[in-house]
């Protein structure tokens, strides 16, 4: 199977089309820093020590897939800062997963930084529960059940 044919077929889950857009390195580590406050391409490229055409194609694709927006800051010369959209807020559950993840498997039993939760001023950490009855979920709690697609009902009638 060639690259272009495998792609087409990861891209049927939801998984696979959020790293079409994500999934590389950089980029995700460009929406934590946006997360922890940072705006400015100088400021993304100074805390990440990335390559600056790097950053550039990373922030561009971001706006594009609109993960972040341009605001302008300054008008002579115009320079811009990146700002989280609603789609970009919506990926802090995965960050903080991610964070939770890596502090439990990847820290030496030493974590980086904590989070803290500003309503009761604790140290928090990611949990997962069910949206419908705020029991915890795992693995082993959960079932995928592939949901039928509209073009393939659509071919199933028209074949009969």
């Amino acid at each position: 199977m060639d690259a272009d044919a495998a792609r087409i077929y990861d891209l049927h889950c939801s998984v696979a089309r959020t790293l079409e857009h994500l999934g590389e390195r950089w980029t995700f580590l460009i929406i934590r820093d946006a997360f922890y406050g940072v705006r400015r391409f100088d400021e993304f490229q100074d805390d990440l020590g990335i390559a600056r055409n790097i950053l550039s194609k990373r922030l561009s694709a971001l706006v594009e897939e609109g993960v972040l927006r341009k605001e302008p800051y300054q008008d002579n010369p115009v320079r811009y800062e990146y700002r989280l959209t609603e789609k970009g807020r919506d990926l802090f559950p995965i960050l903080t997963a991610m964070l939770a993840w890596g502090d439990k498997w990847e820290s030496g039993g030493r974590p980086p930084i904590e989070l803290i939760h500003e309503t009761c001023g604790q140290p928090m950490h990611a949990t997962s529960v069910c949206s419908v009855c705020n029991e915890p979920i795992d693995p082993f709690n959960v079932m995928p059940r592939p949901r039928p697609h509209i073009g393939s009902a659509r071919r199933s009638r028209e074949s009969a």
